[in-house]
């Protein structure tokens, strides 16, 4: 594994940091995706791994863009737009499609800053617990550019369209506070209690069925653009997947027999 993302593993989980505090972990360059596409992908092809957590090191979860790779022919950017245009696609670009499309959940610890790039990487996930000190912008117009990374589809889910609107518009920084009152985040904790938190969830989450969890987590993402009709079809094959496992016998013997269950992901 890089030592661009570094890696713990203990009780089913698995915590991914960002590991360029010096740069306040950016995620445009080609070597942080990799390690990133990398990482993500063991992870979900795991059944042992329950849950995924990914926070930043030191002071910034992540700033996104490399600002001293942006100049013309550098990063990105290229002198033929062409190549820009498959430089996107052949990098960043890569991360929203994965983070869509795997089964394992992901929690983002919001430790520090979350801007550009990096607040739509906290939205990729599926559940963002922030510190007291981070802070988040859709910030891409300060410097004349687009959410090229997909954070145009990612940011509306999450906070609504208004609101949406208003952060990629002004690119101004929201608080911790202010991220919890628009949804963005689903809690704000103490920055000491961090990944504490963020841990005690993962448990939770841990907890429960992994076969259950990672079809439930894909018939949510679904649900995001399927019909009713559509999601009802794929919801009761996943129901039919679901009643064949041995943990969900296991999970009806428990409640039964008023005693805790024992799930092996079987």
């Amino acid at each position: 594994m890089s030592e661009l993302i570094l890696r713990d593993e203990a009780d089913g989980i698995v915590t991914l940091t960002l590991n360029q505090p010096e740069l306040r972990n950016p995620i445009s360059d080609g070597p942080t995706i990799e390690a990133l596409v990398e990482a993500i992908t063991r992870a979900d092809q795991d059944m042992a791994t329950r849950v995924v957590i990914l926070t930043g090191a030191g002071k910034a979860f992540s700033t996104g863009g490399n600002i001293n790779t942006m100049r013309e022919g550098g990063g990105l950017n290229d002198p033929l737009p062409a190549n820009t245009r498959r430089n996107y696609r052949n990098g960043i670009q890569r991360l929203p499609l994965l983070f869509d499309a795997i089964e394992v959940p992901v929690i983002a610890a919001v430790n520090g800053p979350a801007i550009g790039a990096g607040c739509d990487l906290a939205c990729m996930c599926d559940i963002r617990i922030a510190g007291e000190s981070a802070k988040f912008a859709e910030s891409f117009v300060k410097l004349g550019i687009v959410p090229g990374d997909g954070g145009a589809w990612l940011l509306p889910r999450v906070v609504g369209f208004s609101m949406a609107s208003e952060m990629a518009f002004t690119g101004d920084m929201l608080s911790a506070s202010e991220a919890l009152a628009c949804g963005l985040v689903s809690r704000v904790v103490p920055d000491a209690e961090l990944m504490e938190s963020t841990r005690a969830l993962a448990l939770r989450i841990a907890a429960n069925p992994p076969h259950a969890v990672r079809m439930t987590k894909r018939l949510l993402r679904e649900g995001r653009t399927a019909t009713l009709a559509g999601i009802l079809e794929t919801s009761a094959a996943a129901q039919a997947l679901c009643h064949t496992t041995a943990d969900h016998k296991e999970a009806v013997a428990a409640f039964l027999e008023k005693r805790a269950p024992v799930f092996k992901g079987e």
